[in-house]
């Protein structure tokens, strides 16, 4: 069963159809919205400021979502697919993003909605990253526009991730 625990008098608050690994941990200040998935050593850990997540949003395995005591909050929007032991801190991403295997976004970064980050890109604080954009390498620069075959991608991922969780309930 996840690990679900109450830090500092908060108490995660759970959309409808959300699905939690047997060993991913949700602590603390987090609303999340309704069909999302926490993924095997996901770490979602609102205990020294806020975290909110949209809906249908995937937090893969090994992700780290935190953020910055009295500093920097960390807010995630809808169909937003956080990929393997990605980590997310302290920012806010759009909606419809996906954050590649390995990739850092650090305190202060703003990442624009149909954006993509690239795997094991470091978005580094206080970016602001375009709607539309592929950003990639370290530090993270602009790459390209997104195309409509990785805006498909984007939609593809955060679709399949609620049909993935289905699996694990039968």
């Amino acid at each position: 069963m996840a690990i679900i625990k109450t830090v500092r008098g908060f108490t995660p608050v759970f959309g409808k159809d959300c699905f939690l690994a047997d060993n991913a941990v949700v602590v603390g200040e987090v609303a999340m919205g309704d069909h999302c998935t926490v993924w095997f050593n996901a770490v979602v850990r609102g205990d020294v400021h806020s975290i909110t997540i949209g809906d249908n949003t995937n937090i893969q395995d090994g992700a780290i979502i935190h953020c910055t005591y009295q500093k920097a909050r960390t807010v995630i929007g809808s169909n937003v697919s956080i990929a393997h032991a990605a980590v997310v801190h302290g920012c806010t991403l759009g909606d419809n993003i996906l954050v590649g295997m390995g990739a850092i976004i650090m305190d202060g970064a703003v990442v624009g909605n149909d954006s993509v980050i690239a795997a094991g890109a470091i978005v580094l604080p206080g970016t602001v990253i375009e709607p539309g954009s592929i950003y990639g390498g370290i530090p993270a620069k602009r790459l390209k526009d997104i195309g409509p075959e990785m805006k498909e991608v984007i939609a593809r991922t955060a679709r399949n991730y609620p049909m993935y969780a289905e699996w694990y309930n039968s």
